[in-house]
């Protein structure tokens, strides 16, 4: 009897039977091609797909006479139990307003003829995707993984013909051990040695003075003759987010990374585990969805122990706490970094709180009381969704990492306005009152108005009105 093979390892087909009715599919069932019009193009995985499994797609024909792109994502349904007729002309809106579907579009500026399309779920519920084996893009979150899942692909607008690749699973080379709630790592999101690089050009001089150091005050033990202290190394790695966080925010096993799950965190508060010391230079590294909301992230300083804390009566907003009787400074004038900036946070002796971005000095921040000891706390919101320490280091003159400089063609590429999150083809170009979340284009914001109990997709606020915003 011949060992059973593990379906990851089998060859990866197309269900022959639920598809769109524009899709023709080849005799091996591994490429599929749309052949009317821009829409009727929705395509299933014919068996189950493990999490961690990366579905791997190349884009074989692209025309560029229509507008969106591919969409893909899973479903916990059967497509064997689909009808034909059931099958919409569109997975977004009309697919994944049914339970059970999750799907969103590939941007269309990444939807390249020959590009290698990448996409997998993890055990949280997290949907990743990759273009040519590149760095790991979060996709979205929300996916139930307690059933069996199966891929969706639509083969939409501009995207004329998909074939299948081999499966691969990430944890045949990464232990799934590894997966624990919010460590990127796994899919290499958290790149130690990106991180590595961007610290190799911070160039630190000698240090001949202890750092001073400010501590709760403690009574020695009898049998403590003396203290030592130990001559500092120019990078810590000893600060980590506090266990006691908002709700909303998951934390590495490390505690070194923070991440939300976009689509319904506020309560976001996180503290560092230790106090910052004066003269401590503090750097994070930002996550960012590449989206265009409202909102970046808050930092701020207070004398509270956050152990002292109930994670569960955290507020959304940390001015709230600024009535109680410890000291807290909060500084929400941020802009919106961009993904892996590199923000650091120097608190000095004199009380200043001194920022910079990716090793450039932007100045004073805030001023705090130093006689205190002061812990540092974020909030993230809007675009970043990931804050990650990096070390801290004592004050001391840097050479800093340069920030990229972009091409006029990527700053151009940048700057155009993302897609409509509900239709994905229309730019956006509407405001939602009174969130304030900038989503939707008009269309699909005035359809959604007129929906019983309509919400926000982003943050589910009741919407009041939608507003039309122009561009000069």
């Amino acid at each position: 009897m011949h060992p059973q093979i593990p379906d990851f390892q089998i060859s990866p087909r197309f269900h022959p039977h639920a598809k769109g009715k524009n899709i023709r599919l080849d005799a091996q069932l591994r490429r599929a091609t749309r052949k009317n019009s821009f829409c009727n193009g929705i395509t299933f995985s014919q068996r189950p797909v493990r999490l961690y499994e990366k579905v791997r797609l190349r884009l074989s024909g692209v025309h560029t006479g229509w507008s969106g792109a591919l969409r893909f994502g899973f479903t916990s349904l059967d497509p064997s139990e689909l009808a034909i007729a059931d099958i919409p002309k569109y997975a977004c809106p009309d697919l994944v307003t049914r339970p059970g579907y999750w799907a969103k579009a590939l941007p269309e500026r990444l939807a390249m003829r020959d590009n290698v399309v990448a996409f997998w779920a993890d055990r949280h519920g997290r949907v990743f995707y990759s273009i040519n084996d590149g760095e790991p893009i979060l996709f979205h979150c929300g996916l139930s993984v307690g059933c069996t899942l199966w891929s969706i692909v639509d083969i939409y607008g501009i995207t004329q013909e998909i074939t299948l690749l081999g499966s691969a699973r990430l944890s045949a080379y990464l232990p799934q051990s590894n997966h624990d709630s919010a460590n990127y790592s796994n899919n290499q999101l958290e790149s130690s040695q990106a991180a590595a690089a961007k610290f190799a050009t911070l160039q630190l001089s000698n240090y001949n003075q202890l750092i001073p150091c400010c501590s709760t005050s403690s009574t020695p033990s009898s049998s403590t003759s003396f203290n030592v202290q130990r001559a500092p190394t120019p990078f810590d790695a000893d600060l980590h987010f506090h266990p006691v966080r908002g709700p909303d925010v998951v934390l590495s096993n490390d505690r070194t990374v923070a991440c939300t799950h976009f689509l319904d965190s506020s309560r976001t508060l996180m503290f560092s585990d230790r106090p910052v010391r004066v003269g401590e230079t503090l750097y994070v590294e930002v996550g960012h969805l590449g989206l265009p909301y409202f909102g970046a992230l808050l930092f701020g300083m207070t004398s509270c122990d956050p152990g002292t804390l109930n994670a569960g009566e955290l507020p959304a907003d940390p001015e709230v706490l600024l009535d109680r009787k410890e000291y807290w400074v909060v500084y929400r004038g941020f802009p919106v970094p961009t993904a892996g900036d590199v923000l650091s946070f120097t608190f000095l002796a004199n009380g200043e709180v001194h920022h910079g971005v990716n090793g450039g000095t932007r100045g004073r921040l805030l001023c705090v009381d130093s006689s205190q000891v002061l812990w540092a706390f974020f909030t993230l919101h809007g675009a970043v969704n990931r804050l990650r320490i990096l070390v801290t280091a004592p004050s001391s003159p840097l050479s800093p990492p340069v920030s990229p400089t972009l091409s006029a063609s990527d700053a151009a590429l940048i700057s155009k306005s993302s897609e409509c999150t509900v239709c994905f083809d229309q730019e956006v170009d509407t405001v939602i009152y009174t969130c304030g979340h900038m989503c939707l284009c008009n269309d699909c914001g005035l359809r959604l108005k007129r929906q019983i109990n309509a919400c926000c997709p982003i943050c589910r606020r009741p919407i009041k009105d939608v507003i039309k915003t122009y561009r000069p």
